[in-house]
């Protein structure tokens, strides 16, 4: 197998690196994967992950429910639970950052297409963008949604999209930089890109180290903070206009790392750690499991 080896920082370009700690694949493999940072800006990634091409089938997992949908079990009913009402705070986000009803979206990375759907129900003209076959078709079946692969994506338009969204996208994309120079292409002059990633120096992603169930080696090729995504914006012609917390992320993150962890009373064990999380994030929300960000062009 084509490992990923990355010997060059991402964002800042420096070549002195360390291994910081050794992550297991508990979705399909369980194979172990080691993540470095950057000795210079901080910056923390998967190393020796599977190329693109080759790190399909550590996503063939029934129990991946962001492109399988199942329902089944308590942690899969709450997730879908949860991204109900999510939907419409992304709904409202997207209506009040853009200053618009209805305008033209590009949802990268799109999965089963629920929130595609839902912004098409509203009337926005929806591209919904998606790599992976199986995805595509649940949605094609479930919403009637035709996805575009990745060969379709060559053929957008500078300027095409007034809000492109990225759903927990960023963080599983193996050309980073190419990926940040797509979508400030792609956005009008007066657009709003929103990302939403799993955030490195949380309480959950302190409290339990390498087994902290968002690394989720090596499907997370990144490792983001609330510093280090606001560099790569910047240095891709974006400035940061808003972070938002999602304060539901811990209570699932906590609860699934618990599981993993073949721990007794999981799910109190992870609805206890949950609860700190979202209390540690009242007073600073740069603590929360997840965080939104808004993003504007320069």
């Amino acid at each position: 197998m084509n490992r990923l080896k990355i010997d060059r920082c991402p964002l800042c370009g420096a070549t002195h690196w360390e291994h910081v700690t050794t992550c297991t694949d508990h979705l399909v493999s369980g194979e172990t994967f080691g993540v470095a940072a950057c000795r210079t800006c901080g910056f923390t990634w998967t190393q020796d992950a599977p190329v693109e091409n080759e790190i399909g089938r550590y996503y063939h997992a029934e129990s991946y429910v962001s492109h399988t949908d199942i329902r089944s079990g308590l942690m899969n009913r709450m997730y879908h639970l949860v991204r109900g009402w999510m939907l419409q705070r992304k709904s409202r986000l997207v209506r009040r950052t853009s200053g618009l009803w209805k305008g033209r979206l590009l949802d990268f990375g799109a999965g089963t297409g629920y929130f595609a759907a839902t912004m098409t129900a509203r009337g926005w003209d929806v591209t919904a963008l998606e790599k992976e076959p199986s995805a595509r078709d649940l949605a094609r079946r479930r919403f009637g949604l035709e996805m575009d692969s990745e060969e379709k994506a060559a053929a957008y338009e500078a300027g095409a999209f007034d809000v492109i969204t990225l759903w927990h996208v960023m963080e599983h994309v193996e050309r980073l930089n190419e990926t940040w120079e797509r979508l400030r292409r792609w956005l009008t002059d007066d657009g709003v890109l929103i990302v939403a990633v799993p955030n490195l120096v949380s309480y959950d992603a302190r409290h339990y180290g390498p087994d902290w169930a968002a690394y989720d080696v090596p499907r997370h090729l990144w490792h983001f903070t609330p510093s280090t995504i606001q560099q790569f914006g910047a240095k891709h012609g974006f400035r940061l206009t808003e972070r938002h917390p999602m304060p539901f992320d811990a209570f699932y993150v906590s609860i699934l790392t618990e599981r993993q962890k073949n721990a007794r009373f999981a799910l109190w064990k992870g609805f206890r750690t949950g609860v700190q999380a979202w209390l540690s994030s009242l007073g600073k929300k740069e603590r929360s499991s997840s965080m939104i960000y808004v993003f504007r062009k320069k």
